[in-house]
């Protein structure tokens, strides 16, 4: 049978009746025919666009795929597609279309024109962008309200997550959360049978207005707080949910903040309480005053209907001579609507008259029912001091009247102290300063009272004042003639000496003043005792520097007292050499720290029975560029004076944490680290944030405070950091028990963990009967308040056989081992060497 060939005029009848914009292009690309419903498209008429490269109405970044097309039907690679591009119209926008191409061949010699139909899906684009709108609005809707999304699909057993759902998570955005069951270990153990259930009665359509809330861990090492919220969308035959939707809630901070306002309002209530301050409201339209526990207490109102208490009731009691006044204040807070503030006195039941000081303000309730609301407070002890003041200060001013007099008559010798009459600190300076022009020797001592201050808190300043005289006359009568007695300070007295003297009789005269200083001194039938340090120096030669000279003095001075008080000292070279090696040990110290020249030792802890190790103590160590590995001896006490040590303790601590996670990575089986922590760091307002930052696992760090720290310790800041670090995993430990102060009611407030038995009550108990007892009543205290008990510095076999009879839980000492550095400890729990010794 001979193919028919439809000519390309036949076609084009066709087209001219299609619906659609239609065109016929050559081989080459170029328009020879369109159609109506092509002018009616874009616009052009036929002899506007017959001719035309088909390229030209494309929009340029769709014109290379294009191309690309006709290059493939070209070649007979395609004989056909459809493919979606946007077409010029003649006003200069784009139309967007779906393109259906064919060609159309006459022979067997290839095809003679390509066929185009073109259909504007100008309002399915408009549909799609304003979907992808509506959806970009709700997601950043969800973002900015830091809502996490998940879509729990029961029928296929798909989950859902959005991004926002896992940053809050602190999950990478492409990170595997994990089995459900692994899902199911970071909820909180307390809350985690809840969620099951909360999340089971999601799957079944039980859903609450409010979700459920529950504690889930963050990535970052803390407990976070998850409001959850869900909605069925789907349902199945038998009308149970098939598809679940719903959102999760960060709302830690708000928990946060609800503890902060709890605690804030026990603070208010005890400070409400111990200020004796009550709370009353009345309503001016009943008449009716609402009053607290301290109202009804403070009036003596009998407790009749709850704690309503009439207007009247009020008046009846007021003082007669202080009713109408108090009632019209009332009536003008009331008038102005204003706040007030007045004193009153009232007459209780029994006769008692009190004074009232009553604060408040007008103000509408959310009913715009007018109320006044206020607080009394009973002044009637500060109206009673005030009185007393008034009078103690009557006296006072007669005699300051009288020391005014007295100090007008002295006015001419401003070079004297008023109290002893001895030169004062400018007469000294004065004095030295003509000194250091001549050429001779002379000497300085320095003179502090030691113990003054208690003379001066238990007695009084004028107690204080006649030990000052008598110290003053003590050494004007102990002094040559011709020596310089002078009163510098307080308590500081300064003896100038202006010829040059030998140290032995400098020594002599210190040491009598110090002999005499000694004696008792009655002061109205007191028996106060008080000492004196004495720091001396001696210079001789010409040009004297006595500026370095009262310094050389302090320093001697200085010396004296951290000997033991009540001494003399001479400045030496030797002391001068001391303070300058001092002073590069600290400077050593800071930049030590700098370079991260403090590090960790370790000493494992013992199990008492299994000799299994349950932890170590990090101890810090300073690995010094000249001298080694230093212990704290050798640095400790001079970075309390820098107030350093809060630095080392920190960089011990992420040392810790650091090698607990090399630990459990390497299998290598120390279950947590205890980490001295100094007074200092416990009262950084910063600790808790900076713990936060911390890369370790809740109950594998712990602190280990001194019990003189702590214990009784009523400091806000330490109270609060000690809370927020329990409640962050980190144990506290109290350690060296029994050296300190330690009270039972301490150990109950602050709840330790566990408490270490100082090694000094350790070492006799193998040995002293006496000293076993006193550990084992310790242990029995620790045992009977749940609290761990570890013995520090055990020695000997024979000790740990007594630990275990006396029940102790743990052991540390130099027994089993020593403290190690980090390789070594490995080591050591690899070799399990410290069995053998067992």
């Amino acid at each position: 049978m001979t193919k028919q060939v439809v000519s390309k005029v036949q076609i084009e009848k066709v087209l001219d009746c299609a619906g659609v914009g239609m065109m016929l292009v050559d081989l080459e690309g170029f328009v020879i025919y369109t159609n109506a419903s092509f002018s009616d498209l874009l616009g052009y008429s036929s002899t506007e666009i017959n001719g035309r490269s088909a390229l030209d109405m494309v929009h340029p970044d769709d014109r290379e795929a294009l191309s690309l097309r006709q290059g493939e039907i070209s070649s007979r690679a395609l004989t056909g597609y459809n493919d979606e591009r946007r077409y010029l119209h003649k006003d200069g926008k784009y139309i967007p279309v779906l393109a259906t191409v064919s060609t159309y061949s006459g022979s067997e010699d290839g095809p003679e024109f390509v066929v185009v139909q073109l259909t504007d899906i100008s309002t399915q684009k408009q549909a799609e962008q304003a979907l992808a709108i509506s959806e970009d609005r709700w997601n950043f809707a969800l973002e900015s309200a830091r809502q996490g999304v998940w879509d729990n699909n029961l029928a296929r057993g798909e989950v859902f997550y959005s991004q926002m759902w896992r940053e809050m998570r602190g999950l990478a955005p492409d990170e595997d959360i994990g089995s459900i069951g692994e899902q199911q270990e970071r909820i909180h153990p307390d809350d985690r049978q809840f969620y099951l259930e909360a999340v089971k009665r999601l799957d079944w359509g039980f859903f609450g207005d409010d979700g459920f809330e529950y504690r889930e861990w963050h990535r970052d090492g803390y407990w976070m707080w998850i409001l959850a919220r869900g909605r069925a969308i789907e349902w199945g035959p038998d009308h149970r949910p098939t598809r679940v939707i719903g959102t999760d809630t960060d709302i830690t901070q708000l928990k946060n903040s609800e503890r902060s306002m709890e605690a804030l309002s026990r603070r208010l209530e005890l400070a409400m309480t111990t200020s004796g301050v009550g709370v009353w409201e009345l309503d001016l339209e009943t008449g009716a005053t609402n009053c607290d526990e301290r109202i009804l207490e403070m009036y003596d109102f009998p407790l009749k209907n709850g704690s309503e208490v009439s207007l009247q009731a009020w008046k009846e009691v007021l003082h007669p001579d202080d009713a109408a006044r108090a009632v019209r204040n009332v009536e003008q807070a009331i008038e102005t609507m204003s706040e007030f503030e007045y004193k009153y006195r009232i007459v209780r039941p029994d006769g008692e008259i009190r004074h009232i000081l009553t604060s408040g303000r007008y103000y509408l309730d959310a009913g715009h029912a007018p109320k006044l609301l206020g607080v009394d407070r009973d002044i009637t002890d500060d109206v009673q001091s005030a009185s007393e003041l008034s009078q103690a200060k009557e006296l006072a001013e007669q005699r300051n009247v009288a020391l005014e007099a007295a100090r007008a008559s002295m006015e001419h010798n401003a070079l004297h102290d008023a109290l002893t009459g001895l030169p004062n600190r400018r007469y000294l300076d004065e004095t030295l300063a003509e000194f250091s022009k001549m050429n001779s020797g002379g000497a300085l001592l320095h003179i502090d009272l030691d113990r003054f201050k208690q003379i001066n808190d238990t007695l009084g300043h004028a107690a204080g004042d006649a030990m000052l005289v008598h110290a003053a006359k003590v050494l004007r009568n102990n002094v040559a003639q011709k020596d310089f007695v002078a009163r510098v300070g307080g308590d500081e007295f300064v003896v100038f000496v202006g010829e040059d003297k030998s140290s032995d009789d400098l020594a002599a005269m210190a040491r009598r003043i110090v002999a005499i200083m000694s004696e008792p001194v009655t002061y109205m039938t007191h028996e106060c005792r008080f000492g004196v340090s004495v720091g001396v120096v001696s210079e001789k030669g010409p040009l004297i520097d006595t500026k370095q000279m009262l310094v050389n003095a302090d320093i001697a001075l200085y010396r004296a007292k951290a000997n033991g008080r009540n001494r003399v000292e001479f400045f030496t070279d030797a002391l001068q050499s001391e303070i300058v090696t001092t002073k590069h040990r600290a400077d050593e110290i800071l930049v030590g720290l700098e370079q991260s020249q403090f590090f960790a030792h370790y000493q494992p802890q013992f199990d008492v029975h299994s000799f299994d190790i349950v932890g170590v103590e990090a101890l810090a160590r300073w690995r010094h560029p000249n001298e080694g590995v230093l212990l704290p001896d050798a640095f400790l006490k001079i970075a309390e004076d820098l107030a350093v040590v809060a630095n080392v303790d920190k960089l011990v601590l992420e040392q810790s944490a650091a090698h607990l996670k090399r630990w459990r990575e390497r299998g290598i089986s120390i279950p947590k680290v205890s980490v001295n922590v100094s007074s200092r760091r416990l009262r950084d307002e910063a600790l808790v944030a900076s713990l936060a930052e911390l890369d370790y696992l809740p109950g594998t760090i712990s602190f280990e405070l001194l019990e003189s720290i702590f214990l009784d310790e009523s400091d806000e800041i330490v109270n609060w950091n000690i809370d927020q670090i329990k409640e962050m995993g980190i144990g506290i430990d109290i350690d060296d028990f029994g050296t300190g102060h330690a009270s039972i009611v301490g150990l109950l407030n602050l709840s330790p963990q566990r408490l270490k038995i100082d090694r000094q009550l350790i070492d006799p108990i193998a040995r002293s009967k006496q000293q076993r007892n006193l550990v084992k009543s310790i242990i029995e205290i620790g045992k009977s308040l749940g609290i761990h008990v570890v013995a520090e510095g055990v020695e000997t076999m024979e000790q740990v056989m007594v630990l275990q009879d006396l029940g102790c839980d743990t052991i540390q000492g130099y027994v089993f081992a020593h403290p190690m550095d980090v390789m070594n400890l490995e080591k050591f729990v690899k070799a399990q060497a410290w069995r053998e010794a067992s």
